[in-house]
């Protein structure tokens, strides 16, 4: 029931690496969220995953299945929702689940009563006679995620799944998610980072094709803790911004705005007091200055800057 992915590349004929010699596991009863900034290649990763895409090197097993060897194989043990959500416009909700579940060999009795189980378990009962092309973008995204679970697959591999769901729809999804948790592999792409401490286990993080980090939770919350940010709010641009990456303590400098900037430095340093000196030293109107604590955010800009 796990995902075994060793050196793992893909190179593009343009030469581009999308995916650079990564490894990594993703075990049984494990929800595993991976993060990266856009272009680093979480989809290219997945989409080799599921055998929608052919590897340049190394290896992904799925279940105990090589996608080179046993790409049917593999295709029968994983639930997938891709980034950009193929449908059937023209079906109707439940029409497609039915043909969705066929594809996977379902038939009969267990074809119907898995298809009105998973419409239970997504919250589609009152869309499910509608058009698909009727729907907003959040059901559109539920009646993925009910075709990637509908065969009861080992695995789960979702990619951005929450994409376009309402509040409300989300604390439905999630539990969902972590439900299927329980007994199935979960890897499921994201950027939103409220998702990850309410759903993951652990935290792989890509950038540029590489795993930057591959941490518990917990790991990554002690590391937020240890960073400070701060905003500051000028009342022009900074003709040069390296001014407030030459003050001590500080790691990163990111203009937000024109006039303003995010800077975070250790957790023992005094920004605040070293931006208002700063300002006064060189005649700078600072107009604004907040102080953020340390989050799942910092430690990924930190890790993808």
């Amino acid at each position: 029931m796990s995902i075994r992915v060793e050196q793992l590349t893909k190179q593009y004929e343009s030469g581009q690496k999308a995916v650079d010699q990564i490894s990594f596991t993703v075990e049984p009863g494990q929800i595993v969220g991976f993060l990266g900034p856009n272009g680093a290649g979480k989809s290219t990763t997945m989409k080799m995953a599921t055998g929608y895409l052919s590897p340049t090197e190394g290896t992904v097993v799925v279940n105990g299945f090589d996608v080179r060897t046993a790409p049917m194989d593999v295709r029968r043990s994983v639930g997938y929702l891709p980034e950009h959500n193929p449908l059937y416009l023209d079906l109707y909700v439940k029409e497609y689940l039915r043909f969705a579940g066929s594809l996977h060999g379902m038939g009969g009795k267990g074809l119907g009563v898995g298809v009105a189980e998973v419409i239970e378990r997504v919250g589609l009962g009152q869309e499910q006679h509608k058009r698909i092309g009727q729907l907003s973008k959040g059901y559109r995204q539920r009646v993925g995620l009910a075709q990637a679970l509908l065969h009861n697959p080992p695995v789960l591999i979702l990619d951005e799944p929450t994409t376009g769901l309402d509040p409300n729809q989300l604390t439905e999804i999630r539990q969902v998610i972590r439900e299927a948790g329980r007994n199935k592999t979960v890897l499921f792409s994201t950027h939103i980072m409220q998702e990850v401490e309410a759903l993951c286990d652990r935290v792989i993080i890509i950038n540029r094709g590489q795993i930057v980090a591959d941490s518990p939770l917990s790991q990554l919350r002690a590391q937020a803790d240890g960073i400070i940010a701060v905003v500051a709010e000028f009342e022009t641009d900074l003709a040069d911004a390296q001014v407030l990456s030459s003050l001590p303590g500080v790691q990163t400098v990111e203009r937000i705005l024109p006039g303003q900037y995010r800077i975070t430095a250790n957790a023992a340093t005094d920004l605040r007091a070293a931006i208002f000196r700063l300002s006064a030293d060189n005649n700078l109107t600072l107009v604004g200055l907040r102080q953020q604590e340390g989050s799942l955010e910092g430690v990924f800009r930190e890790l993808t800057k």
